[in-house]
This record gives C-alpha cells, sequence and structure tokens, in this order.
C-alpha cells in the first residue's frame, strides 16, 4: 500500500533564531525513494495565522496518511514524543510576527485535550534504538507546537491516519571535545532517530488503512481551524 506523508517543521521565532526542524525535514523528503513513501515536506512560518491557513490546505491537497511533526524544545537534551494537544494558548509569548493569541484556548467548544493517535511507545523504542535518548511527554506546551499539534489531531476523522508530534532539542553544528553524556545531539542524529520513528508510522497508518473502509479523504477545515482564523490573534501595535 503506498503511503503520503506530510513532515512538517518550523522557522525561527523570538527567542530560537535557529531552528533545526526546517533542515531535519527537509533532509527527510529527500531521502525518499520510488519505493518508499511519498514525502512532502513543509516549514510553517511561527505563526497561529499561517499554521491555521495552511494546514488545513496541506491536509486537503496532499491527503496524507500519516502526518509527522517536529517543533523545538530548546531547553531540553532530549527527543520529547508529545501524546496529546491541550486545547490552551499562553497569552505571555508572541508569534513571529509579533501577534498574540487572543483567547487562552484554541477551540471554545472543544474538549480540554485531544489524544495523540499514534503506537507513542514503539516511537520511544524506536527512537531509543537508534541511540538517541528520548521520552514520552504529554505537554506539548501552549505555543505554535501544540496549536499545531491540535489541529492536525482534529483532522483525524477526515484526514490522515496517524498524527505525531516530536519535539526536538537544539543541535551542535560543530564537533565538541565534551564527553558524550554532554554532547547536544547532532542533525544527523535527529534524522536517524526520526526515520526510525517513520517507519513505526507507516506501519500503523497502514494497518489502520487496511482496516478502514475506502473514503475520499478532502477534509474542509476543522472547526479549530476555523476558530483560529476567525480569532487566532491579536494584531500588534
Amino acid at each position: 500500500m503506498s503511503l503520503t506523508v506530510l513532515i512538517t517543521g518550523f522557522g525561527p521565532f523570538p527567542g530560537a533564531p535557529f531552528n533545526p526542524t526546517a533542515d531535519l525535514v527537509r533532509r527527510l523528503a529527500h531521502r525518499q525513494s520510488a519505493s518508499e513513501c511519498r514525502r512532502i515536506a513543509h516549514v510553517f512560518h511561527v505563526s497561529y495565522a499561517a499554521v491555521a491557513a495552511e494546514l488545513p490546505k496541506l491536509i486537503a491537497q496532499h491527503r496524507p496518511d500519516v502526518v509527522l511533526m517536529f517543533g523545538l524544545a530548546a531547553r531540553t537534551r532530549f527527543v520529547r514524543i508529545e501524546t496529546r494537544a491541550v486545547n490552551a494558548r499562553s497569552l505571555l509569548s508572541p508569534d513571529a510576527d509579533g501577534a498574540w493569541p487572543a483567547s487562552r484556548t484554541i477551540d471554545r467548544q472543544g474538549p480540554q485535550a485531544r489524544a495523540g493517535r499514534a503506537p507513542h511507545r514503539r516511537l520511544l523504542g524506536a527512537a531509543r534504538a537508534s541511540r538517541v535518548p528520548a521520552r514520552l511527554s504529554g505537554d506539548a506546551g501552549r505555543y505554535l507546537c501544540n496549536f499545531a499539534f491540535w489541529l492536525a489531531l482534529e483532522a483525524i476523522p477526515h484526514g490522515p491516519a496517524v498524527v505525531q508530534f516530536i519535539h526536538v532539542p537544539l543541535v551542535r553544528t560543530a564537533p565538541v571535545p565534551q564527553p558524550r553524556s554532554q554532547r547536544r545531539l547532532s542533525l544527523a542524529d535527529l534524522e536517524r532517530a526520526a526515520e526510525a520513528m517513520l517507519g513505526v508510522l507507516a506501519t500503523a497508518a497502514r494497518n489502520k488503512r487496511s482496516r478502514a473502509p475506502a473514503a475520499a479523504i478532502a477534509p474542509a477545515p476543522t472547526a479549530g481551524a476555523k476558530a483560529a482564523l476567525r480569532q487566532a490573534v491579536i494584531e500588534p501595535a
């Protein structure tokens, strides 16, 4: 069964002039071959309005079986496999356009949280088997990463079979003469772990698709995305 995988990352944002997820998703997309899944890479501008507008369009256009999303968690030194998205946004941090959310919630009529729909334990095992430190996480934050994860999970009933968000740490850009336990991960480390986890997600998607009746996947913008477009941000002064 041929699969389509949408792989997303983010550009720079206030406090993070370099975001390794942009390079990571491009490298993952370039690794595809004719015998593998079709991979589409997309790097979001770190803007609530951009994510709310672009993510539903990407899902409708490419009809992915898997959505694998990456974001930066600069204060951690390991890969975080997120297991849920919460219906919340921080009013303390503006996005890259200097805009703040207009509300503390993503969807005022939605649940408090959306559970992830992926084999998290198997993802954890795959990352660790690739010699990359990884942990499960139930807190994707209150910023754009959580927002994007929420909207992607909301699309599952009409779109992708599997959605997963992965937080990655800052990476080292040059060899550093430090003990291995103190070194930052490299982009090659992240790429190796991501490939291993992508294999797990592809298997999960194939299993779900084989059990589901055939149906066209052409989702309209979700309720959360529509609400976000209407009232996502307070424009900067």
